[in-house]
């Protein structure tokens, strides 16, 4: 990963258009060529980002200092660097991704043995199917045949729609899997989550841990 502090300014062009007056900021550019930029505030989300498959170009000569980000689709991000305060790479090797807690761990399981209280028809493909940027917790299959990716969450907020968003951008690329729908999965789901996934046209599945195990009805609650 190559951290890059700077004084810039950034220009997207693709289906939209939109500017970054200059400012100092945090430019990430990971190993898969994805570049992000960020302020210091919004969480972790970045003020403007290009996701893989994408090239990055650093100019010389005349164009020394600007850096263009180009994806498949042609869609570019212009960087204009005014000063560099900061440039360092760092080996970060392979994450060994995220380890669920034994609850979510167990939701998983049951899930995938009662694929079926998704809906009637419904079938499993796998769990913790691999992807480029980690595995989906599980992948499966409706009554129609359409592929459906599952994100378990024992408490369900605006971070795991996200993760979901990302996993179903990167499924929908596989011409043997598009179109695939998600399904948000939790014992709760937080309000704010729950907009952000019916906007994004995300499924959401309370699920109740007891039931599941059989120590009451063991029905999931679709809303």
């Amino acid at each position: 990963m190559r951290l890059v502090i700077a004084r810039c300014s950034v220009d997207y062009a693709g289906r939209l258009t939109a500017h970054l007056p200059s400012a100092t900021r945090l430019i990430l550019v990971k190993a898969d060529n994805s570049v992000s930029i960020h302020a210091d505030d919004r969480a972790y989300k970045p003020l403007n980002w290009m996701s893989p498959p994408c090239t990055l170009k650093e100019g010389t000569g005349d164009d020394s200092g600007v850096w263009t980000v180009v994806n498949k689709a042609g869609e570019k991000l212009i960087i204009k660097m005014e000063e560099i305060l900061h440039d360092s790479s760092h080996e970060l090797g392979v994450d060994p991704g995220l380890i669920k807690d034994g609850v979510e761990a167990h939701l998983q399981e049951l899930l995938a043995d009662r694929i079926e209280t998704l809906g009637e028809g419904y079938t499993l493909i796998r769990r913790e199917y691999a992807t480029a940027i980690g595995p989906v917790d599980i992948l499966c299959r409706d009554a129609s045949g359409g592929t459906v990716a599952v994100e378990i969450k024992r408490r369900g907020e605006i971070d795991g729609v996200e993760q979901l968003t990302r996993y179903l951008e990167l499924l929908n690329r596989d011409p043997h899997l598009a179109p695939v729908r998600g399904v948000f999965a939790a014992q709760e789901i937080k309000p704010q989550a729950r907009v952000l996934a019916t906007d994004r046209g995300i499924g959401c599945v309370v699920l109740d841990y007891d039931a599941m195990r059989g120590i009451e009805d063991d029905k999931l609650r679709l809303f």
